[in-house]
């Protein structure tokens, strides 16, 4: 029995170090942050002089018209940017998973925008939105069409393009990894019995490709909520607060206000917020997954 017990828990021996640093590494500055929240804290103390005051700061947020404001913008901006992505990313994926002349090349220049840094993209962005000299509006001019504002009425509209440009290439390269591993048996079973190219699409290959697309999304969607760079740039929260996710609030409440708890509380309301979306997509992903084992399982039948 000691040695059995000896063979099990070697490999959580081996693991032990790796695992306390990664917990010091993710747990004391996680701890640092929620402790903090709870102090009228500044720049100027250290958090041990700062005055303790309970449930003060998230009690504020909870009641502060522009907290919510930039928790609507942020689940907007979210929203659109990783509906957009997705199936922007896996409809290309979909026409370029195929065998045919140059396409390599093709597959390289998708992915370029996500190798830029996000404050050259969104000083690029910027530019090219500018009321007089932005290529937008001088291609409307060509057009004979009024010029438009576009980081004023239209300021999330043109953040949301920006970002769709930038990292629809993560989800490409993902999703097309997704595809390349899809087995083969299911798409010829499928082609036999006379599935047409959307039948496959949406009866074998999306279901089989749900798994990877659920844990995609669920990246994209937690990164959307800490975008701060492109925004800053090209608006800095502008006009008014149209444009002012959470991650710019949190920076701002922090370095121009110097309220650090408020920044903190902010950061556990964010916190928690993308803990519950993360195990309700992990939960959705469980579910994919049990109904792509059960596809495999039935094409394995009718394969034997």
């Amino acid at each position: 029995m000691r040695i059995a017990m000896a063979n099990r828990l070697t490999p959580y021996m081996f693991m032990a170090p790796a695992v306390l640093i990664m917990a010091m590494a993710l747990m004391y500055p996680l701890g640092y942050m929620i402790w903090g929240s709870f102090r009228e804290w500044n720049p100027s103390q250290t958090i041990g002089e700062a005055e303790f005051v309970g449930l003060k700061n998230y009690i504020a947020l909870w009641g502060d018209p522009n907290f919510h404001e930039s928790l609507v913008v942020t689940l907007k901006f979210a929203f659109f940017v990783v509906t957009l992505e997705m199936l922007i990313g896996v409809g290309l994926a979909l026409l370029l998973d195929r065998n045919i002349r140059g396409m390599s090349i093709l597959r390289t220049l998708f992915i370029l925008p996500m190798m830029i840094a996000p404050v050259v993209v969104g000083l690029m962005w910027r530019y090219m939105y500018h009321p007089t000299i932005g290529t937008f509006n001088g291609f409307l001019d060509k057009l004979g069409l009024p010029r438009v504002d576009w980081l004023g009425e239209h300021a999330l509209m043109s953040i949301i393009i920006a970002d769709i440009w930038q990292w629809t290439p993560f989800i490409f390269i993902l999703s097309l990894a997704a595809l390349q591993s899809l087995p083969r048996s299911a798409l010829e079973a499928a082609r036999i019995d006379g599935a047409t190219g959307w039948q496959q699409i949406w009866h074998i290959k999306l279901p089989l490709m749900m798994p990877v697309l659920i844990v995609t999304a669920l990246l994209r969607l937690i990164d959307a909520f800490k975008v701060l760079e492109v925004i800053l740039v090209m608006t800095e929260g502008g006009p008014g607060l149209s444009t002012e996710i959470l991650a710019l609030r949190i920076s701002r409440t922090a370095t121009e206000f110097r309220e650090l708890g408020v920044a903190a509380a902010m950061s556990n309301y964010l916190l928690i917020l993308l803990l519950f979306l993360t195990l309700g997509m992990f939960a959705f992903t469980r579910w994919q997954e049990a109904r792509a084992a059960r596809l495999n399982a039935m094409v394995q039948e009718e394969d034997s």
